[in-house]
């Protein structure tokens, strides 16, 4: 346990100190900043919207706190969890699983991105991690094609779990462009990621 748990601070500091790669993405952001910066309130993606209107129990929660303290336990937690959740899950899209465009749902063995995205912070929450620490957050992806991923806000900086991406990263080095996530006081409300 003790060898594991020193690789998983080895891999916690080899993250930290990786290369940026989506900061010429996201120009609004200060890459020298850990956690990303938000610039007020936003509209609710409308699946997050249809979501929380069929499961209102689940979107009305405090928000619990909006950061943890990142220690090598819970790096392993967080990093295991991503793994675990990204290898159960096969990926498909709403139109294929449910007929429709846009559904936001916890997966069986199939989901697409905000699906992992759930999946991923309920496990999270249940271990003990504040739901205003585990923010869904939506962007592009790489091809510019709409994209959500789970964000862990950390006194060490965001954290981006990711479907498509087996590391866990700092959001400075996910591939994505930012456009908004939960807000930390009040998972119901949505902030944006660039200036308004």
């Amino acid at each position: 346990m003790i060898r594991y748990l020193a690789g998983a601070a080895i891999l916690l500091f080899s993250c930290i100190g990786a290369n940026a790669d989506a900061l010429h993405l996201n120009p609004s952001q200060s890459g020298s900043s850990e956690n990303m910066k938000t610039f007020g309130r936003t509209s609710i993606p409308i699946g997050h919207y249809e979501y929380c209107q069929k499961y209102r129990d689940r979107c009305s929660a405090p928000a619990g706190g909006s950061r943890v303290q990142l220690t090598g336990d819970l790096w392993y937690t967080i990093v295991e969890v991503n793994d675990r959740i990204n290898r159960e899950v096969r990926p498909l899209t709403d139109m294929e699983i449910f007929g429709v465009e846009e559904r936001w749902e916890y997966p069986g063995n199939v989901g697409d991105c905000e699906d992992y995205a759930l999946q991923k912070r309920k496990v999270l929450n249940s271990m003990g991690l504040p739901l205003g620490a585990l923010l869904l957050t939506v962007g592009r992806d790489a091809d510019g094609g709409g994209h959500a991923v789970l964000t862990v806000v950390t006194d060490r900086g965001d954290f981006v779990l990711d479907n498509v991406e087996k590391r866990v990263l700092r959001w400075q080095d996910a591939e994505l462009t930012y456009l908004k996530r939960q807000s930390s006081r009040d998972p119901r409300r949505w902030e944006s990621l660039r200036p308004i």
